[in-house]
């Protein structure tokens, strides 16, 4: 199949905008609870009535202050309950959101301001404060810079006390007047990307799209978004995926709580206990494998391995027609014996989980979902303002990233690029038209990755254009495919596939650190032992060689890794090989790591 087209159910008005929501909940379903904040390590309740108060006090602040209908405002916090209100008030004052992740440096905080033009930036602490203040005098535009946790605050909303005081005198009815006036087609945020190349683009997201994604997706998810759910948000707010889904359960009345401690996160999931949870790949591979690293530890692996290859098991059972006697026997066992406390982990009332952002590898989806908690995997961009396909609990298909949501069209090219239309597609690049002529052609969005489509219209991603690396033989290779399957291995962390050009395909290997001190453990090597060591030892090495055989099974013999280093340290952010959304900076890996690719051939 070459193209496929899933109706739109509902439409956006010209009228409507993202602020609506937040006064039909108040004014309808007034006590309802909206979110629960973490205050003195106490989940406190904020009623739909609350947070419309806060949002009206708020955004009357930010009028006062002089901010005009469509002015940009920075937003750069970790995740918590005041990034929330802080979004929704700036719309309701008719400005448009530019997130800047709280992990950027002060350069990445100067393109992101001055490209934007923002007028004013809201950060959280002193060290955002520390990072806005090394460019602020390079920034003609900015007129206020805000701080959450106040200088003198003693960790109280120091800007939103600010702001509420600010607005204090002007009249309620103004606000309203402005907010209404903001229509479908305006700016609601600017998203700059990650920028895996290059200088990150401002992605132009409207009311009109964000609405869209939003209907779209409770569509979606009927069963997890219904009101009184509940959901526990853990991602950066300065993604994409993160602020749709936070949009989503304030439209729906699915209680919302936000976190940002996520060396804590099994303690605020087992206080919170979310009805589902929202995470990347990485997350759930975590989750894994700190259970198997568990269990091993304490003598009880081949428990957990039996009670995992059930689980799987019982998952291929499912799409192939029927659960044997045998099989359900096991499982029910094994749910006794392992899957209730895996639930447990994450707070005992999950019925499913959604991830987006990577590809996440079969065999977890398979584990997951006959542990019994679903992983409805989902794909799409900033430019598509999230989610452009999702599995769902009635139509869920596991290696594949579902049929496209509600209003949305998928085409692949010829050349294999997946093409999307719909109201969830961008408007354009900011300030960068060429940009946006190569990317949108008659409305058709051109992802950049590689997909097919089968005959019921789920979708496949296999890889990026921009990543295929061609060999010396001219074979075509996806790296994604390998680096996937070789990620899922507990022991390893990162990899990154090479062989352009070159007469064979290699890779670079880091280890994950949460698990290589269960590893030393476990194999009688001294916790001491230097990363140079480690990474020689021709146990460890033989470990790593099973990843890779396993990962090399699928795919072609020309397109098997031949030869991999182990590298001493892990890619990380600050060292500029991974974006803040955790996204592999090929171009400045093969830089940093240039003499131990050129090792990989010089045998």
């Amino acid at each position: 199949m070459r193209e496929f087209s899933a109706p739109a159910t509902t439409t956006v008005a010209e009228d409507e905008n993202l602020t609506d929501m937040v006064w039909a909940n108040a004014e309808r379903f007034g006590s309802t609870v909206s979110f629960r904040r973490r205050v003195d390590g106490t989940w406190v309740d904020v009623t739909a009535a609350d947070f419309a108060a806060q949002v009206l006090a708020v955004a009357k602040g930010l009028v006062a202050a002089g901010l005009q209908a469509g002015d940009r405002v920075g937003l750069m916090s970790r995740t918590r309950y005041e990034w929330s209100l802080l979004d929704f008030a700036i719309w309701a004052a008719g400005c448009v959101t530019v997130p800047i992740y709280e992990t950027s440096a002060a350069d990445q905080v100067e393109w992101i301001l001055n490209d934007s033009g923002a007028r004013a930036v809201i950060v959280e602490t002193e060290a955002h404060r520390a990072e806005v203040d090394k460019v602020v005098d390079r920034l003609s535009e900015v007129s206020h810079v805000w701080q959450i946790e106040g200088p003198t605050s003693g960790g109280a909303a120091g800007a939103v006390d600010e702001l509420t005081a600010l607005g204090a005198d002007v009249d309620n009815r103004d606000l309203h007047l402005r907010r209404r006036a903001v229509r479908a087609e305006d700016v609601a945020t600017l998203i700059y990307t990650s920028g895996t190349t290059g200088r990150p683009k401002g992605c132009v997201l409207t009311h009109r799209n964000m609405l869209a994604e939003v209907r779209a997706d409770i569509e979606a998810f009927p069963q997890l978004t219904r009101p009184g759910n509940s959901m526990l948000m853990f991602l950066p707010m300065a993604h994409v995926l993160a602020r749709a889904i936070t949009v989503m359960c304030v439209y729906g009345r699915v209680t919302l709580g936000h976190t940002s401690d996520v060396k804590d996160l099994v303690t605020d999931l087992s206080s919170f206990r979310p009805t589902f949870v929202l995470a990347v790949p990485r997350v759930f591979e975590k989750v894994y494998n700190t259970a198997k690293q568990k269990a091993h530890g304490s003598g009880k692996g081949r428990i957990f391995d039996l009670a995992e290859d059930i689980a799987v098991a019982y998952s291929r059972a499912v799409d192939d027609g029927g659960v044997g006697l045998g099989l359900k026997l096991k499982h029910t066992l094994f749910d006794k014996l392992v899957y209730g406390k895996l639930r447990a982990a994450l707070g005992g009332r999950c019925i499913a989980a959604v991830s987006g952002g990577a590809p996440l590898g079969e065999r977890l989806a398979h584990f997951f979902r006959g542990v019994g908690v679903p992983v409805l995997e989902g794909y799409g961009l900033t430019e598509t303002t999230a989610a452009a396909a999702v599995n769902v609990e009635s139509a869920f298909k596991v290696g594949t990233v579902g049929k496209p949501v509600a209003g949305t069209s998928v085409r692949i090219a010829e050349d294999g690029e997946v093409l999307i239309k719909g109201d969830v597609v961008f408007r354009e690049y900011w300030n960068n038209p060429l940009a946006t002529k190569e990317s949108l052609e008659d409305g058709w969005f051109h992802t950049g990755d590689l997909g097919s489509l089968d005959d019921e219209g789920f979708l496949k991603i296999t890889g990026r254009k921009k990543e295929i690396i061609v060999t010396a033989g001219g074979k075509n290779v996806a790296p994604a495919v390998l680096e996937d399957a070789l990620r899922a291995h507990p022991l390893i962390s990162q990899c990154m596939v090479v062989g352009d050009q070159k007469p064979f395909i290699g890779a670079l290997i880091t280890l994950d650190p949460e698990f290589v001190p269960s590893w030393l453990a476990n194999n009688a090597r001294p916790e001491n032992t230097s990363a140079s060591e480690l990474i020689d030892d021709p146990d460890l090495r033989a470990e790593v060689q099973k990843a890779v055989d396993e990962a090399n099974k699928a795919v072609s013999r020309a397109e098997q890794i031949k030869q991999f280093r182990i590298l001493p340290q892990d890619f990380t952010e600050a060292t500029g090989e991974l974006t803040p959304s955790m996204k592999l900076k090929r171009n400045k890996v093969a830089e940093n790591h240039a003499t131990e690719i050129e090792a990989i051939y010089s045998k």
